[in-house]
C-alpha cells in the first residue's frame, strides 16, 4: 500500500511546549513514550487525546502569516507531511510505519494560552478549528500500539463507523 504522507517529526517534552524532535518512540494507549503534559487529563492526555497531530503544511501557512512555527512548537507529538489537517474527520484512521501503529482521529485540539508566545500579539486562535480549520491540531486515540520514527509513511485507512466514534466520545 502506498503511503499518503509521512512523519516529518516525532516530538516529545516531559511537560509543556515546545515538544522537541526525537528520532522515534513507542506509541501506546496513553501516548508517546517520553512525553508528558503540564496539565494532564482531562485537559491533555488520556486515551482519547493520546497523540496530538499537526502538519508541515500548516506550519508553513502559520509562518507565512508572520508567527513563529516549527515542528513541536504547538505541542504536537507527530508532525505530518502530505496530509492536510482539514481533510481529517473524527473516526478517520491512519496507519503509521511498518510496526502496526494505527491511530484514530478523535477531535480537533483547542489552542492553548501556553502557545501564545509563538504568535504575534499572543493570537493563538490562529490555530483554532473555529477560525482556521485547515491549521487546527488533531487529537487521536491509539487503536494498535507500535513504534513511530521520522520518515515513516502514513496511510489513510477506513473510517470508523459514526456510531463507534459517538460511543467512544460519550465514554470519555
Amino acid at each position: 500500500m502506498t503511503a499518503d504522507g509521512r512523519i516529518a517529526s516525532v516530538n516529545v517534552n516531559r511537560g509543556g511546549v515546545p515538544k522537541l524532535p526525537i528520532d522515534g518512540a513507542w506509541v501506546g494507549p496513553l501516548g508517546v513514550e517520553g512525553d508528558a503534559h503540564r496539565e494532564p487529563e482531562p485537559i491533555h492526555g488520556g486515551p482519547d487525546q493520546a497523540v496530538c497531530l499537526y502538519s508541515v503544511e500548516s506550519i508553513e501557512r502559520v509562518s507565512r502569516d508572520g508567527h513563529t512555527a516549527f515542528p513541536g512548537a504547538f505541542g504536537e507529538n507527530l508532525t505530518l507531511e502530505g496530509i492536510e489537517l482539514d481533510s481529517l474527520a473524527a473516526g478517520d484512521r491512519l496507519g503509521i510505519g511498518e510496526d502496526g501503529l494505527v491511530i484514530e482521529m478523535t477531535w480537533p485540539a483547542a489552542p492553548c494560552k501556553t502557545q501564545a508566545g509563538w504568535f504575534i500579539g499572543g493570537r493563538f486562535a490562529r490555530i483554532s478549528q473555529k477560525t482556521h480549520p485547515e491549521d487546527a491540531r488533531w487529537y487521536a486515540r491509539v487503536l494498535s500500539p507500535g513504534r513511530v520514527a521520522t520518515g515513516d509513511g502514513v496511510t489513510r485507512l477506513a473510517r470508523a463507523k459514526t456510531t463507534d466514534v459517538a460511543d467512544a466520545a460519550g465514554s470519555s
